[in-house]
């Protein structure tokens, strides 16, 4: 069955050991979309080696797009290129190392064409080397200034039902395309990590919602770029991102609110990052954040009153995050 209504984009640096199982898996969809793959200056062959295999297996593929950049550009920038290129309603974005079930394009576009207050919709990625694991449910923020999928490592069957979410995991989620003329794409500032929850965020802060579908099933091999989950690349830039993300998301009054547990969330990953070897990347994290701060100064979200009651739903979502990041 195919559809003019969803475009999927995958952002690609150097995943030739991935992406073709990827395109594979969405040849087998139950509903048909057109995929635009952004590739960000790779250096391993992989597009060079997909298009032959393109070419000498066309049947085996979907509507494949390739669109090739000078240099790696980021995540943030790749994806919003391929928004750009994308013609359609809807934007489906997919990491390069995943598989898809035949029903993910189907399934999330049921979901978030039921509301049309609903700016993304997240699929349940599990993880490839151990299926019976959930490697994202949806993501949560809490007061602590820590992003966290609650799902995590936990057993595949829970997580079962819809769930509203304060941002969706973009390594395997849909987009209602229209919204981020409202809000703004995703901030290349951020390059890599956490880009999808400062989108997710700043469109909660304009009134949408952002959920989470179980019967939408990603296999999600993982750190596929950066490598493993915890490297000095990764947490280097997510400790910049996050301190960045809070600055332009929050009005002031908003930070001196959460600042104690803010200060404290810094802290424990400081003790905790030392204790893995990487106590050095995250500082060094945290003054890149600085920077990143000083350099987006004008792309921080400006306080309207409109907005006020969605403000005082999401802090209190940040305290109630809290306690669910340490009971489940």
């Amino acid at each position: 069955m195919a559809d003019n209504k969803v475009t999927i984009v995958i952002p690609n640096y150097n995943g030739a050991r991935f992406l073709d199982a990827c395109l594979r898996s969405l040849k087998k969809q139950t509903m048909a979309a057109p995929v635009i793959v952004v590739d960000n200056g790779s250096t391993d062959e992989g597009i060079k080696t997909l298009r032959k295999s393109m070419e000498k297996h066309s049947g085996c593929y979907p509507d494949v797009t390739i669109h090739e950049l000078s240099e790696n550009t980021g995540f943030a920038n790749a994806v919003n290129v391929g928004i750009e290129l994308s013609e359609t309603e809807y934007v489906l974005l997919l990491n390069n190392d995943t598989v898809a079930e035949e029903r993910m394009t189907e399934r999330l576009l049921s979901a978030i064409s039921k509301n049309d207050k609903v700016f993304s919709v997240g699929a349940k990625m599990l993880q490839m080397k151990e299926p019976h694991n959930i490697d994202d449910s949806g993501d949560l923020y809490c007061a602590l200034g820590w992003a966290f999928s609650p799902g995590r490592d936990k057993d595949g069957s829970s997580y079962a039902k819809r769930a509203a979410v304060t941002s969706a995991c973009a390594g395997a989620a849909i987009y209602r395309k229209s919204i981020f003329s409202e809000i703004g794409g995703f901030d290349e500032e951020h390059f890599c990590y956490l880009e999808d929850v400062d989108v997710g965020y700043r469109a909660r802060i304009y009134g949408y919602k952002n959920l989470y579908e179980p019967t939408a099933v990603v296999y999600h091999a993982g750190s596929g770029t950066s490598g493993s989950r915890h490297n000095e690349f990764k947490e280097e830039l997510t400790a910049a991102n996050n301190l960045y993300m809070i600055y332009k998301n929050m009005p002031a009054l908003q930070i001196l609110i959460n600042l104690p547990l803010l200060l404290a969330g810094i802290i424990v990953k400081q003790i905790y990052f030392s204790k893995k070897g990487l106590g050095k990347a995250y500082f060094l994290g945290l003054l890149g954040g600085l920077k990143k701060i000083s350099k987006g100064k004008n792309r921080k979200v400006l306080f309207k009153k409109k907005n006020l009651l969605n403000y005082v739903v999401l802090e209190l979502e940040l305290l109630i995050n809290v306690v669910r990041r340490f009971v489940g």
